[in-house]
């Protein structure tokens, strides 16, 4: 009988490499956004505690991180032949750095953060465009594609996991805590190597886009994403000393950025469970619909409980809406998504510098009672509520997503 079924052996090893990839995927996103990319959220008020920066230094690195994050989304295509190697080389990346913020105090330490960060950015950028590029890619030719909805946890347990280190042990001087995320980078980076191997023959060629036409033909997809990164950076930069500024100690205040993590992983986890089938654009509609309350409620009170409030609203749904554009973008791309989603990482990266410029802008303004920060959580509210409509209207009521 020629079309015999497999024997178990056989179908158990694809169930166990599909396995490793979905698992190689969530540590990367683990170590590359949780620790490259987030870490420095829940270390600021210690570092500024320990005095080992100041507020100005502070505004310095995170700047440094995101025009880092900006020009590793803008050179990230560069991996669109083998995105597995750029995910691995990021990853060493991400450790590296991190392990050398630890090294370095005083003068050398103001001198060299900067330039750290910005690496880890550039790193966190690879790490992730190529880690979606990869895992999406593979789980699909293996016929699980929506599989690849998992990975994104990675990112809210990343979060979690260094926002709780920093949490319990914000007692120790924070540049223990810097050493201490960076081994845990170390054992990141080795596990999400030992993942499966893609063969040369199964990695996707480079799709052959015009010069203009493709970024025409996705423009306002790629202005949608830019306003995620607008519409989150605020309240990821700033809960944390927000949280400070109503009680000092770190086991209260420290408690917002392990709750913004935790959201973020179970919000993706529950999407990924009972809205495999929706379409994207609605998925991603329903985040920015969720996330605009995030931003409105820092609005209503400054109470920590609404801060709160903001972390699992913003935190539970900005890898939602990460995870539904990306799954787009594999589904506008299904031959190789590198390119595109590269240029959505990019505007991701451009919104979440317009963030924190926009409240630097403002300065001390303070126009009905609303300062610098609150002014740009009402923009973020009013731009996420409107592409949230857009997206909405843009989906097909019927039709059912691949993904």
């Amino acid at each position: 009988m020629t079309n015999a079924l497999p024997s178990s052996s056989s179908s158990i090893e694809p169930a166990g490499r599909t396995a490793w990839v979905v698992a190689s995927g969530i540590v990367a996103l683990a170590v590359a956004m949780g620790i490259g990319r987030f870490a420095f959220t829940p270390l600021l008020p210690l570092m500024l505690r320990d005095g080992a920066l100041s507020a100005a230094a502070g505004a310095e690195w995170a700047a440094a991180n995101y025009g880092g994050y900006l020009a590793g989304a803008l050179t990230a295509s560069w991996f669109a032949r083998d995105p597995q190697r750029g995910a691995r080389l990021a990853l060493a990346g991400v450790a590296l750095t991190t392990l050398a913020i630890a090294a370095l105090d005083g003068a050398v330490l103001g001198m060299m953060g900067p330039l750290l960060r910005a690496a880890a950015g550039v790193f966190s950028a690879w790490a992730l465009v190529c880690t979606s590029s990869w895992c999406l890619a593979e789980l699909a030719r293996r016929g699980n594609a929506r599989a690849g909805a998992w990975i994104y946890t990675g990112v809210g347990l990343g979060i979690t996991l260094a926002g709780a280190l920093a949490w319990l042990g914000g007692r120790q001087p924070a540049l223990w805590l810097w050493l201490e995320l960076g081994l845990l980078a170390v054992a990141g980076a080795v596990v999400a190597g030992l993942g499966h191997r893609t063969s040369a023959a199964a990695v996707a060629k480079p799709a052959e886009l015009g010069p203009h036409g493709a970024m025409r033909r996705h423009a306002a997809l790629v202005a949608c994403y830019g306003v995620l990164g607008f519409g989150y950076i605020v309240p990821a930069t700033f809960l944390p000393m927000m949280a400070r500024q109503q009680v000092a100690d770190p086991l209260v205040f420290g408690l917002t950025w392990p709750l913004f993590g935790l959201a973020a992983a179970g919000s993706v986890a529950a999407a990924a469970r009972w809205l495999a089938g929706w379409p994207r654009r609605r998925v991603w509609a329903l985040a920015h619909g969720a996330m605009a309350l995030g931003t409105a409620l820092p609005l209503a009170t400054p109470a920590l409980g609404s801060l709160a409030g903001s972390a699992v609203f913003v935190g539970g749904t900005f890898m939602v809406a990460t995870m539904a554009g990306l799954q787009l973008a594999r589904e506008i791309e299904p031959a190789n998504p590198t390119r595109l989603l590269a240029r959505m990482t990019a505007a991701f990266a451009t919104g979440q510098i317009l963030g924190p410029l926009m409240v630097r802008a403002l300065g001390t303004v303070d126009t009905r009672g609303l300062d610098a920060v609150a002014w740009t959580h009402a923009a973020a509210t009013t731009l996420l509520v409107a592409t949230a409509v857009w997206l909405w209207r843009q989906a097909a009521p019927t039709a059912p997503s691949p993904l």
